[in-house]
Order: structure tokens, then sequence, then C-alpha cells
């Protein structure tokens, strides 16, 4: 999947989903999601990060598609094996980012509306991490040194223990 996508797994790969600006629950501006993908064009003409952005809609794709350092796919793509891969999340929805969690990889939201209950507790946990201004990020090799340990979980396990019998 990351061939598919024309990633270099030896680089910083980040994974970023659009607010859902079609959603009721997010009718406003994102004024950090926009610095964001400022930020990351910056780091991969500077760095080499890569930042794959999932838009949502087609006027998204359109828009992104041009910005030099960006990967846009054309399709639909395993997502959550992405994610396995990836090494940051950003995101201003609440699924990819709880998505990124159970994987084991380290996200932000970017959601400026009000927080669902399990959203303020993956917060609450570390698990989560609220962005509130683009400078907070720290795409850098030194960010990934200092980092916690990461455990990566394959989507295929989670997958198979959702559909596995419960036992007592």
């Amino acid at each position: 999947m990351l061939a598919e996508l024309g990633l270099d797994p030896a680089r910083p790969i980040v994974v970023v989903r659009t607010p859902p600006e079609v959603s009721l629950y997010h009718r406003f501006e994102n004024d950090v999601f926009a610095g964001v993908l400022r930020r990351l064009a910056s780091a991969a003409a500077e760095q080499g990060t890569q930042a794959v952005v999932l838009p949502r809609v087609a006027s998204q794709r359109e828009e992104l598609r041009g910005v030099p350092g960006f990967v846009v796919p054309e399709h639909a793509i395993d997502a959550q094996s992405l994610i396995a891969h990836a090494d940051l999340v950003i995101s201003a929805g609440g699924t990819m980012n709880r998505e990124a969690v159970a994987l084991g990889t380290p996200v932000y939201t970017t959601f400026q509306g009000r927080l669902g209950a399990v959203d303020e507790r993956l917060i609450g946990e570390g698990r989560l991490r609220m962005l509130a201004a683009p400078e907070e990020l720290d795409l850098g090799r030194r960010a990934r040194a200092n980092a916690a340990p990461r455990v990566r979980r394959d989507p295929r396990v989670l997958v198979e223990l959702l559909l596995s019998p419960v036992s007592d």
C-alpha cells in the first residue's frame, strides 16, 4: 500500500484527514487546520516529510491535489493500514483519530467544536492530543527520537479480535 502511494517508509509519513465541512456538526472555518496544511507543505519541502491528505469531498481533492509535497489519493484506500504505518495522524474528525489511537499511532485532533465523551476521555488519558496551533507540531526526527516507545498494531489483528466469538 505504501508503494501504491509512492511513499518511502524511511521518511516520516503524516496522514491528514480534512475537516468534515459538509457535516452538520462542523459548520465553521478551521484556521488551525489551514495552518497545519501550510506547516506540512513546508515540512515536505524542507525535511522530506510525506503528507498523505485524505479529502472528504471532490472540491477538497481538487484544491489539495496541486500542493507540492502532498499525496492525495484519487480513490478510496486502506486507511487503517496507512495509519498503522504512519508516524503521525492529524484529523479534524473523530473516527480516524480513534482508529489511530487503537492502532498505536500518535494523533492530534484539530476539531474546534464540542468534543464527544470518547474524545474527551482519550485526551484525558493522553492518547489523543488537541492541537491548538500548527507550531505545536514537531515533525523532525528529534520528536520521534524523544517520543514514547511505539506499540504498532496490525489492523488485521484488530479485525480478528472484533470478529472472534466472545468467551466467558
